[in-house]
């Protein structure tokens, strides 16, 4: 998948804890809560990929 640059809207629901425990973690980290998340998620990304486990799509 292709880097656009373009930011896409996600709705997400969490439970109010992890939102806390995310929010905590943020703030030692100074980054918002969604930085954070978009952190560990990219994070998470390319653990999958280092691991031979992702397998990207093919653009047609």
């Amino acid at each position: 998948m292709a880097e656009t640059g373009e930011k896409k809207q996600l709705l997400l629901r969490i439970s109010g804890q992890l939102y806390g425990e995310l929010a905590a973690w943020a703030e030692d980290d100074f980054r918002s809560v969604n930085g954070q998340i978009e952190y560990l998620l990219t994070q998470c990304v390319k653990e999958r990929k280092r691991s031979g486990r992702y397998v990207p799509q093919e653009e047609e």
